[in-house]
Order: C-alpha cells, then sequence, then structure tokens
C-alpha cells in the first residue's frame, strides 16, 4: 500500500516525546543508525532533515484541518534552526505517538502546547550543526554564528552551509533541550512575517490531499446506510436488490452497538465506484427497529424547558451572595429566556477513510483531527492490537471538531475487513448532516438587576440543557465560572436537564459559541435598561481588577478584556458616527481557549427584514507572539464569518428523532457575497503565546444581535435570526 498518495512520516525518526507535567517532554538520541542518511539526506531528529545541498524537510506533528498548523509549526522550528524559509519542504507526520507524543487538532491548542519545544527542537538542531562545523574547523562552537542555512566563524572567515555539514551532524550527540539557547525575537526573520499555507497551490490547482482523494490499488467503495433515529437498528434490508446493480459486489448488514460514538448499526454497500454502490444503497429499502429517541423533537425540547424553568432546578451549580434580595433592590431589573439550536459542523469534505485490512494487520488513511483516539477505536472494534494499525493523517476538509470523533474511521476499518480488500467509505452530505455530534441545544432563563448607577449587582441563570441521570451531554455544560460569574455579587446559576437521545459534540468554540450569545445578548439588555452605553457599560462590569479567578483556564483576566473592548470600540469608531435609520452596532466580548475577544458589528436591517452585516471589527488578545500572521488573520476571519453563518441561518430541528435538514439547500452556509469585510487587530502583550482557531468565533452571534436591536429596537432571544419578526413593512 506504499503507493497510496498520502505519505507518512518515518517510524526511524529519532526524537521521542510524551506528556509531562501539562507539557511536553522531549529527548533526543542520535547515535548512528542505520538509514540515517539514506539517499542522501540526513536526520537530526524526528522532525529536521538536510539534503547536501540545504533543503531542509520540517515534519508537522498535528492534524491539519484548514488552520495552518501544517505551515504555522514547522515555522517556529525554523525560525531556531536560522534557515530560510524557502529552504523548508514541510511534511505531515503519520500517528505515531511514540515519535511524536499526543497528536490531535482542537482546543486551540497547538501553538500554546508546542510553542516552547518546538522552539528547543530547532535550536536542538542548530547547536548540532553548530558542533559539526567547530569540530571540523577544530575552533570553539561559542565562536560560530549561524545565519541563514550557513554556519561562519568570524575569526578565521571560514564559513559552511547546513547541507555540507549535515551528514556529521547526525551522528553527534544532541544537546540538552533544557539549556539550549533560543533567539531573542528581535532577530525573528520567519516568525512574525506573513506566510503562506504551504498547501494553498495544492488546493487551488486540485492536487490530491484530503483524504477523499485518497486512491490505493484495487481499491473498492463502499456507503454505510443508518438509520434516521440515531442508533437504531436494521429490522430487515432488500440486500439482494442492491447486490443486482452492476459493479456492487457485497451488501452486508452491520449489527453495531448502542455507544454513537463507536460502530452503529447499519447497512454497508462495497462496489466498484462509489456511485455503484450508492445506487446499490438505493435498492436496500431498509426498515429499522422501533428506538426510544423516535419520541423526542425539538418541539418536544421545546416544552419541556418552559416547564422545566418554572419548576425546582435539578440542582446549583453556583450561588454567591443573595440573589432574591438584590433583585428586590435593584432599581431595573429585567427577565429573559435565551434558546439556541443543535447545529451540524457542515465540513465541506464529508465523512470518509480508506482501510486495507490484511493478514490480521490494518493500513488506514483518514482525515482525523484525533487520530490515536481513531486507532483506539478500531483496534478495540476489530480485537486486534493498536501495534497492528498503521495510521496515516491526511489532509482534513474542515473539522470544526466534527473530526474528533472517529465514527467513519471505525466503520470503514469494519467494511473493509469483511470485503477482503482495501476499501473507501465515503458518507453523502445527507450522511453528514443527518448523523453528526451536533453542537447541543440549550434554553438559559435569566433574570439581572442594575442599581441607579447603573452597576450590574444581581444575576439569576436557570440553564436547561440536555442530560440524563445528573450527567450534562457532551458540550451541553456550562462552568460555575462562565462569565459574568465572580464579576457579579450576587450570582445564582441553577441547572436542570432534559433527556436526549442526540448525539452531540465539541463544535468549534464548544460551549462559548453559544453561551457567548446569551450572556453577551443579555449583558447588553442591561445596559440599555440602565441606560448606558453598552461598551461602558462592559468595561465597568468588567472592573478595574487584573485577575479574577485562578491562573489557567479558570482564571480571567479582567485587564487584557479591557483592552481588546476599548481597541474594538476604538478601531469601529463606537459612538463617533453617526449610522442611518436601520443601521446599528452592536459590541460582545469573550473569553476561550485562552484568548481574550472583542468584537462590533455594523448590520442593517431592511424593511423586509432581511439582515445586512456591514463590517466587522475584531480586537484579539493572544499574547506576545503571532507566529504567523497571514494564517492568524485567516483563523480569526473564518471564525467571525463561521458565527455569522450560524446565527443568520442554521439549524438542526429534529422530528421523530431524526434531522429534518439534510443539505445545504435547508442548511446554508455564508455565501462570499454574503460575507463582510472582517478587520482584524491584535493588542500585543506579555503573555505566553496563545492559539486563534476558535476564541474569535463566539463574540460574533452577540455582536450581531446586539447591531439589530440598534438599528430596530428589537432583540434577537433565539437563534437562528428570524428576519420575520424585524419586518417594519
Amino acid at each position: 500500500m506504499a503507493d497510496c498518495f498520502a505519505e507518512g512520516a518515518s517510524r526511524r525518526d529519532l526524537l521521542k516525546t510524551g506528556a509531562l507535567a501539562g507539557g511536553l517532554f522531549l529527548s533526543f538520541s542520535v547515535a548512528p543508525k542505520a538509514g540515517a542518511a539514506e539517499q542522501g539526506v540526513s536526520k537530526l531528529n524526528a522532525y529536521v532533515s538536510l539534503t547536501p545541498d540545504g533543503k531542509v524537510t520540517i515534519v508537522s506533528k498535528n492534524p491539519e484541518i484548514g488552520q495552518g498548523i501544517k505551515t504555522s509549526l514547522p515555522m517556529i522550528i525554523a525560525e531556531e534552526f536560522d534557515v530560510d524559509w524557502a529552504q523548508v519542504t514541510t511534511k505531515q507526520a503519520d500517528g505515531d505517538p511514540a515519535t511524536y507524543g499526543r497528536q490531535f487538532a482542537g482546543g486551540s491548542m497547538a501553538t500554546p502546547l508546542h510553542w516552547d519545544e518546538l522552539r528547543r527542537v530547532g535550536a536542538a538542531g542548530r547547536a548540532m550543526i553548530v558542533a559539526a562545523a567547530a569540530q571540523t574547523w577544530n575552533v570553539p562552537a561559542a565562536d560560530c554564528t549561524t545565519l541563514s542555512g550557513v554556519v561562519y566563524h568570524k575569526a578565521s572567515g571560514k564559513k559552511a552551509t547546513y547541507g555540507s555539514l549535515a551528514a556529521k551532524a547526525a551522528t553527534l550527540p544532541a544537546p540538552d533541550l533544557k539549556t539550549v539557547p533560543l533567539k531573542d525575537p528581535k532577530d525573528y526573520r520567519i516568525l512574525g512575517r506573513f506566510k503562506p499555507q504551504v498547501d494553498t497551490a495544492a488546493i487551488v490547482s486540485g492536487k490530491p490531499l484530503f483524504g477523499i482523494d485518497v486512491v490505493a490499488p484495487g481499491m473498492l467503495y463502499a456507503t454505510f446506510e443508518k438509520a434516521p433515529v440515531f442508533g437504531a437498528k436494521v429490522a430487515s434490508a432488500d440486500l439482494a436488490a442492491a447486490k443486482g446493480v452492476k459493479g456492487v459486489r457485497q451488501a452486508f448488514v452491520v449489527d453495531g452497538g448502542t455507544d454513537l460514538s463507536g460502530l452503529v448499526p447499519g447497512v454497508a454497500v462495497v462496489a466498484d465506484s462509489w456511485w455503484q454502490a450508492r445506487r446499490g444503497r438505493e435498492k436496500l429499502n431498509v426498515q429499522w427497529a422501533e428506538h426510544t429517541t423516535s419520541k423526542q423533537s425539538t418541539a418536544g425540547y421545546d416544552a419541556q424547558a418552559l416547564a422545566l424553568s418554572k419548576a425546582a432546578p435539578l440542582r446549583t451549580e453556583r450561588n454567591d451572595g443573595d440573589v432574591d434580595a438584590a433583585m428586590k433592590a435593584a432599581a431595573k431589573t429585567v427577565e429573559a429566556a435565551y434558546s439556541y439550536p443543535f447545529i451540524a459542523h457542515a465540513a465541506l469534505e464529508p465523512m470518509n477513510c480508506t482501510a486495507h485490512f490484511k493478514d490480521g494487520k490494518l493500513e488506514i488513511w483518514a482525515p482525523t483531527q484525533n487520530p490515536e483516539a481513531g486507532r483506539q477505536l478500531v483496534a478495540k472494534t476489530l480485537g486486534i492490537a493498536p501495534a497492528d494499525i498503521i495510521l496515516h493523517m491526511t489532509r482534513c476538509g474542515g473539522g470544526f471538531g466534527r473530526r474528533l470523533a472517529n465514527d467513519y474511521m471505525v466503520q470503514a476499518a469494519w467494511i473493509a475487513r469483511e470485503a477482503k480488500a482495501p476499501v473507501k467509505m465515503l458518507w453523502t452530505r445527507e450522511d453528514d448532516l443527518r448523523y453528526d455530534y451536533y453542537r447541543p441545544a440549550g434554553y438559559h432563563f435569566l433574570s439581572g438587576g442594575v442599581d441607579a448607577s447603573g452597576t450590574v449587582t444581581a444575576w439569576h441563570d436557570h440553564f436547561v440543557s440536555l442530560g440524563s441521570d445528573g450527567k450534562v451531554a457532551s458540550s451541553a455544560g456550562m462552568s460555575p465560572t462562565e462569565f459574568p460569574s465572580r464579576f457579579v455579587p450576587n450570582f445564582r446559576y441553577d441547572l436542570s436537564l432534559i433527556p436526549s437521545g442526540v448525539p452531540t459534540g465539541p463544535l468549534r468554540a464548544p460551549g462559548s459559541n453559544a453561551l457567548a450569545f446569551v450572556m453577551q445578548s443579555f449583558i447588553d439588555e442591561l445596559a440599555h435598561a440602565a441606560n448606558a452605553d453598552p461598551v461602558a457599560f462592559r468595561l465597568k462590569l468588567l472592573g478595574d481588577g487584573a485577575i479574577m479567578g485562578t491562573a489557567g483556564q479558570n482564571g480571567y483576566a479582567a485587564d487584557r478584556m479591557r483592552g481588546v473592548v476599548k481597541l474594538a470600540a476604538e478601531k469601529s469608531g463606537w459612538g463617533k458616527t453617526k449610522l442611518p435609520r436601520g443601521t446599528g452596532m452592536g459590541v460582545a466580548f469573550h473569553f476561550s481557549h485562552m484568548g481574550y475577544f472583542a468584537e462590533v458589528v455594523q448590520a442593517s436591517v431592511a424593511a423586509d427584514g432581511a439582515v445586512k452585516v456591514d463590517k466587522v471589527w475584531v480586537a484579539a488578545d493572544v499574547g506576545r507572539q503571532i507566529v504567523n500572521p497571514a494564517g492568524a488573520i485567516n483563523q480569526v476571519q473564518g471564525s467571525v464569518l463561521d458565527g455569522l453563518s450560524a446565527a443568520l441561518g442554521q439549524v438542526i430541528t429534529i422530528e421523530s428523532g431524526a434531522a429534518v435538514q439534510s443539505n445545504f439547500a435547508d442548511y446554508p452556509l455564508l455565501r462570499m457575497a454574503d460575507a463582510p469585510p472582517v478587520e482584524v487587530h491584535f493588542l500585543i502583550t506579555d503573555n505566553p503565546p496563545t492559539g486563534l482557531g476558535e476564541p474569535a468565533l463566539p463574540p460574533a452571534p452577540p455582536a450581531l444581535c446586539n447591531a439589530i436591536f440598534a438599528a430596530t429596537g428589537k432583540r434577537i432571544r433565539s437563534l437562528p435570526i428570524n428576519t420575520e419578526a424585524l419586518k417594519s413593512l
């Protein structure tokens, strides 16, 4: 199977990584080893190799899902290795935790987890090259300098390219990663510079990169029919009719299990081409067994939430001060009910995986965000050892959290084993939307009070979410520290749960993508109740302290948030421009994934209720170093547009236990013609650099909804935005 396009990293790699004390511990062993310089390529460690002509290959360890990590992680190494970026080719690693430690794309964690470690990888490689030069010239290594892939000895005038020293360097002992000297940021020549993604040319020219592009010798194609009601078993299927379609090789029932994150029940059809497999699938006439989830619906959830809001909560998650007394003493009070729907990930590349099972071993090509979890799931399901699975990570055509689950991987592996041939299993668009791990729906019944000076004195949220047996469903929870917790003296957060059989999971900025809409919209309501400017009101709510809570994810650096709120207001000209009738500006902020973001949206509402987003201003604080400004701006803009797209039209409705929406006709994505300009500003602060894949999304929907209120006086309390309610005809 080596001639499939998806090419992985060599298992001869010498750098070992593993988790230790919340970070990564890396250790080298570069003793001479057979093949270490095969075909003229010298390996300095698991990440860096060179050829005699000075060309550098740097491995990117994590999955590439469009976030630009195949560019930015190698940039970190290349900077400290001290070569020109033009000399560098990047290569996607295979799933290989023994070499690279944990490999995943999620939580905007790539930069914070790997910033220090990968700088040291590059610096260690540079130190080995310098040591090789020093030994060759018989001079102290401390007297040598490097620049652009060349080592210099100023006293003697000698110089040597990295390529000419590579073979010797690969035989030297590695330096201690903890003590290798790192560059002063003022000397950076790669980091902080605009670099296009390394795969851009291949993407726009249609070269094979993605899982959907994999081609293997003798490969067959498969589809997998699943029940409309999540997890229902097959009662009957016309396998003979499916097998009667030209090109269909096999059709068989997969019993599956009750765990929706694993192998679910369904019917597989295997054929010479995917279209033949799909035609065979259309002939199956599957009848599905009864399932308890078939009694559930969005309308039912809505009714249950309303009833639960009027009853005592399941439990109280936080209770500061005396909310009831503070509400009675408040100068103004506001009550409001907010809700948001299930939404799908809708990655443009549908779920797919290619697998080949032979002689008890499995080889997989998968566009996955979480490769090792997929390997373990497949191994458990097939009853084989994880060591007997080779896993190649392909580029993902979008992930957004959907590919953290690996149900499609285990389906392909099971079908390949039964088919006794390499198989590419590909979902339809309808499969993708109707069998997702959705962003969970939720309901918030809020009340708040402000005193005569415009200070928020009371806040109560009865959150009705999804879950059972006292346990909240995946990604359906809310932390007791969720803002404005800790910033309001009298604060109560109650929780009730609705049982649901709908599978849920993380979607870009999990939890925050919905919670920010609720919190920042209700804060806006309180601001208007207090007759206060929304920006000034938020700054007052943030107070004048530095950090609220403990450091890390649970800490809330109020001073950093104030900084981005002020910057967003300044850049947008907040309060300085007279806007035409029907146009308004809204503001929102949110802290998630260690990033501080504030956004201002200007939007216009036509007489027929149509909403047009005119412009978005974003202020972001993600620390002291932007690795790749091109990728960073791309991530922020993409996140904002993602959030606006969801707010403007995305909803998954459940009827009789099944998703109603099935394709982009009824689950619309924001089109290019409707995408507003998004102006991005980074506030550089002396804090460790953090990620950008997610934290820009949460403030976008509430900023838009607050802009609509400013334009029309009509408050949006439920998503997606109902333009019928905005009509002024």
